[in-house]
């Protein structure tokens, strides 16, 4: 069997929940050794445990807790998932906290920066690197209450297609996973504040939305494609989303 230390190895952030849990979990299927990065470290050492990866507590808001995780992976890395992400409130633009927008906006955006910079080196000096940015739909088109959101992952998706351009060349793949409506334990949940009626009335009569175990399987997928194989971005919603605003409701 091949050992933690010559195995391909990956960092997953936000894995201490939905899909980034899910995502270390099937990327350790796959083969890969995994670091698993959340604030959360009860959650990420018992999800390391798991899989027989490797936890790092890791705010990515902060860039002298991603300098830790970097000096945890060490010289070299071949896959980085910038999961963590968060949306917060859901008010018009004339009632929105900026507040909640900085906060939206430094996690979504400022943290993909953050571990991406911190990384880089490790991706580069692996020989054969990929960065799957989390995105989102809400990073391609508006919706009302969302401006917060949808500004911060139209963000990742701006930033994913501009890193793309600047490594060409470089024996590093960049692509973007755009989910839709996908139920997890905690995002809408985060979203509206506890508030269990509000989050649960996002998938009233959506008889199968997506899990996190179906972003994570195409992470996954990605990661396992052949090198010379890039996969720019890849849009996922469950079969009743037809569109951002249009979702069958039984």
């Amino acid at each position: 069997m091949t050992s933690q230390a010559t195995r391909r190895s990956a960092v997953v952030t936000g894995a201490s929940s939905g899909i980034g849990a899910a995502t270390a979990r099937a990327l350790a299927e796959a083969g890969y050794a995994v670091w698993c990065a959340a604030r959360r470290s009860d959650r990420i050492e018992a999800l390391a445990a798991e899989i027989g990866g490797t936890a790092v507590t890791c705010d990515v808001t902060s860039p002298e807790s991603v300098a830790e995780l970097a000096a945890a992976v060490g010289d070299s890395l071949n896959v980085l998932v910038n999961n963590a992400g968060g949306a917060f409130g859901l008010e018009p633009v004339a009632e929105a906290d900026p507040e909640e927008w900085r906060r939206m906006f430094d996690v979504n955006v400022l943290g993909l920066l953050h571990v991406t910079q911190a990384l880089l080196p490790a991706l580069r000096a692996g020989g054969d690197g990929l960065i799957v940015n989390v995105g989102s739909t809400a990073g391609r088109i508006a919706y009302e209450g969302g401006a917060g959101y949808t500004a911060a992952k139209h963000g990742t998706q701006v930033v994913t297609e501009t890193l793309r351009l600047e490594l060409v060349g470089e024996p590093i793949r960049i692509s973007e996973i755009a989910p839709g409506m996908v139920r997890t334990d905690e995002f809408a949940l985060v979203r509206f504040e506890g508030d269990r009626s509000r989050a649960d009335a996002v998938y009233a009569g959506v008889a199968e939305p997506l899990v996190a175990e179906d972003v994570a399987d195409a992470i996954a997928w990605i990661a396992t494609r052949p090198s010379h194989v890039n996969i720019d971005e890849l849009v996922i919603k469950p079969r009743a989303q037809a569109a951002q605003h249009k979702v069958h409701r039984e």
